[in-house]
C-alpha cells in the first residue's frame, strides 16, 4: 500500500511561491523522494468590491481591489517520513498550503 501526497501550494508573490517550490524539489532530490510537479495552474484573476460606506442605502464604492492568485501543485509517491515533514514546515505567511494524503491499493 503507498500514499500518495498531494500539495497544493498559493499565493499572490509568485517569487515567495516559486522559492517554495524550489526548496521542497531540492528537499526532494536530496532525499531521493518520488516527487510529480510541480505542476503550474493559470493564475486566477479576482476582483472584490469596495464599498465607501457600510450603510445598505449608500451605493458609492471605490475601484474594485484585484490581484493574482498563483497556484502549483506537487505529488509525493511514498516516502511517508519526507511528505509529513514537508506538510508540517513552516512556510511564508504570503503562501497558503494544503496537503491531502490518497491512500493506494497495489493490484491483487
Amino acid at each position: 500500500m503507498t500514499f500518495v501526497t498531494r500539495l497544493r501550494l498559493q499565493s499572490g508573490d509568485r517569487t515567495a511561491l516559486d522559492g517554495v517550490v524550489s526548496e521542497i524539489k531540492a528537499d526532494a532530490e536530496r532525499k531521493g523522494a518520488q516527487l510529480k510537479g510541480p505542476h503550474t495552474h493559470p493564475p486566477d484573476d479576482l476582483r472584490v468590491p469596495q464599498r465607501r460606506r457600510l450603510h445598505a442605502d449608500d451605493r458609492r464604492s471605490f475601484p474594485d481591489w484585484s490581484y493574482t492568485v498563483f497556484s502549483r501543485e506537487l505529488e509525493i509517491h511514498g516516502h511517508d517520513t519526507f511528505a509529513r515533514e514537508i506538510a508540517g514546515r513552516e512556510f511564508p505567511s504570503s503562501v497558503h498550503v494544503e496537503a491531502e494524503v490518497e491512500r493506494i491499493h497495489g493490484m491483487g
